[in-house]
């Protein structure tokens, strides 16, 4: 009897142990000290992980990249025109809570340290939030990080700036502090070899089908996953520290959550996720998981169990 055969699949699944094994003869460029610096709040990033997981991952990402440049140089070559290649920009999208922050700290990080990517730059997607005025008068405070929260016209006319080339392109800056956009605070991105964008939603769909979506200027995009069980419990988690850690804060937006016992926490929290987040994550940033060009998969510990890879 013939063996059955595998569904067909725009994806080769890789399990961990596969996974891993391709980190044989990479050397660890980072240490412990920069790996806990790296790592937020709630995240088991250690190491290992770091070792068998990110580096084979940020040594694909360089090589995208440099045959991206490569082919760049080719083409203005063929042209008979100066070489105009431009940032290879890379998506990270994911569910609040799930660690696609760290996770696009980390590749920053990594990517640096590879010959052909010196250069790296990181912006999230948080600054181009309406600023909480503007969110008010919408109506839209409750559905923060909802895709009709951000100023899309604005994110893609930055990232159209870079993908165009320009010397130098600024984009707003959010602060967690105070939860909210900082007026005359800007990120600066001055042509660097790969810009990483960070956000729950940078793999959403256009509006409208003619319109153009964040994810076309993409080079390489990545989605961050795991079972939304999972990510409720790491949202806790996460709320449960800040409680006692960034709250605490007389400046901190939070600040009134400071004071609340564990269970009144707990509480909180879960309303948050159950009324916003997780509705957020089921109708909007799950859905763009198969646009993604690699997915990582999560278990319950955060560690990487196992990578979905686009066929080229």
């Amino acid at each position: 009897m013939n063996a059955p055969t595998q569904p067909l699949s725009p994806y080769r699944a890789i399990d961990r142990a596969e996974w891993s094994r391709l980190a044989a003869g990479l050397d660890q460029p980072l240490t412990e000290t920069e790996v806990v610096e790296l790592r937020g709040i709630g995240d088991r990033l250690d190491l290992t992980e770091v070792r068998e997981v990110y580096l084979p991952l940020s040594r694909l990402l360089s090589l995208y990249a440099t045959s991206s440049k490569g082919l760049g140089a080719a083409t203005s070559a063929f042209l008979q025109e100066p070489d105009s290649t431009t940032p290879f920009v890379v998506g990270v999208a994911g569910s609040v809570a799930v660690g696609k922050s760290t996770i696009a700290r980390l590749l920053r990080e990594l990517m640096s340290r590879w010959p052909g990517t010196p250069r790296v730059e990181l912006v999230t997607t948080d600054g181009f939030l309406y600023p909480n005025a503007e969110l008010e008068r919408r109506g839209l405070m409750d559905r923060k990080g909802f895709p009709e929260s951000y100023d899309r016209r604005a994110l893609l006319s930055f990232l159209t700036e870079v993908k165009s080339g320009a010397a130098e392109v600024r984009a707003p800056f959010y602060s967690h502090m105070r939860y909210d956009i900082i007026p005359d605070a800007t990120v600066v991105v001055r042509r660097p070899d790969v810009v990483i964008v960070e956000g729950l939603n940078v793999l959403q769909p256009p509006p409208a089908p003619n319109d153009v979506a964040v994810s076309d200027l993409f080079d390489f995009s990545i989605y961050v996953d795991a079972d939304p069980a999972h990510i409720a419990q790491w949202y806790v988690d996460r709320f449960l520290a800040l409680r006692k850690g960034a709250f605490t804060n007389p400046s901190s937006y939070f600040n009134v959550f400071a004071h609340l016992t564990d269970d009144e926490a707990v509480t909180t929290a879960m309303g948050y996720w159950n009324e916003i987040n997780m509705p957020n994550l089921l109708e909007n940033v799950l859905p763009t998981r198969h646009r993604a060009t690699l997915v990582l998969r999560k278990g319950a510990d955060h560690a990487v169990e196992s990578v979905q890879l686009r066929k080229v």
